[in-house]
């Protein structure tokens, strides 16, 4: 994937899975033999079998998505895609042609419209309409596809041009709330913002929230959501926790 909101020429589905394996295999080769790694462990690290869309840019922008995540099905492999949300025909068009990924996750970090527009910065006239668009169809994807909803959580700093700005006001746990109530999501990130990559030229280390802070914001959320809403894990080094009203569901067991 890439930066920007139109890809003009792509390369095949095929060749951009069979690059990633190969490139993949390169990186790990230098571990084959090594006494302490196990060579199952190594086998399976070279035939990977779980596929993410993000990270680079928006991807749900690649015209070819449908097929790739296809192609990937037919070799057995899960696939996770990750969406700023801003396309969400792009997403009706994967279930029309029953090309819905493993999972989708809708990532946010403006729990409202005004914090939206101050982050995002979208060349997307209607971007807040769009994605509570995409919101409102991950309701109707229930069955279909593994739903997740991840917030991403930005506390106050001290300098720098967002210094002043957060989404972690008790205010915001009521507008997650709602957000959450409409998509009906299988399970909840609760996430804490690292100044990473191009994060660092906007916001600093000090708008990163710690792991208790994300976590005790996330008992907020679930006062706010109700009894059935609990919290199901947690990674602190990752500053995340997870939250949903089950377990089942969590375990993928195969495509």
């Amino acid at each position: 994937m890439n930066l920007g909101t139109k890809l003009e020429k792509v390369d095949a589905p095929i060749d951009i899975i069979e690059g990633v394996v190969r490139e993949r295999a390169k990186l790990l080769e230098g571990f084959n033999g090594n006494p302490n790694v196990s060579e199952k462990k190594f086998k399976e690290a070279i035939d990977p079998t779980l596929f993410t869309f993000s990270l680079s840019g928006e991807p749900t922008i690649y015209p070819r998505l449908g097929e790739m995540i296809k192609e990937l099905r037919k070799r057995k492999k899960i696939t996770f895609l990750v969406t700023n949300g801003l396309n969400p025909e792009v997403i009706e068009k994967l279930d029309k042609e029953k090309n819905l990924p493993t999972q989708i996750t809708v990532s946010t970090n403006a729990p409202n419209e005004k914090l939206f527009k101050i982050w995002h910065r979208s060349r997307e006239k209607n971007a807040w309409g769009k994605f509570n668009e995409t919101v409102d169809l991950l309701r109707k994807l229930r069955g279909k596809t593994r739903r997740v909803i991840r917030l991403t959580l930005v506390k106050p700093g001290k300098g720098g041009k967002f210094n002043k700005i957060t989404n972690m006001v008790d205010e915001n746990v009521f507008e997650y709330a709602e957000l959450i109530r409409k998509a009906e999501p299988d399970f909840v990130h609760v996430k804490g913002f690292k100044s990473l990559g191009f994060a660092r030229e906007r916001m600093g280390y000090d708008k990163q929230p710690m792991d208790y802070e994300v976590k005790r914001y996330a008992e907020s959320l679930l006062g706010e959501l109700g009894k059935e809403w609990k919290i199901l894990g947690e990674d602190k080094r990752s500053c995340v926790v997870l939250i949903g009203k089950s377990k089942r569901g969590m375990r993928i067991r195969g495509v």
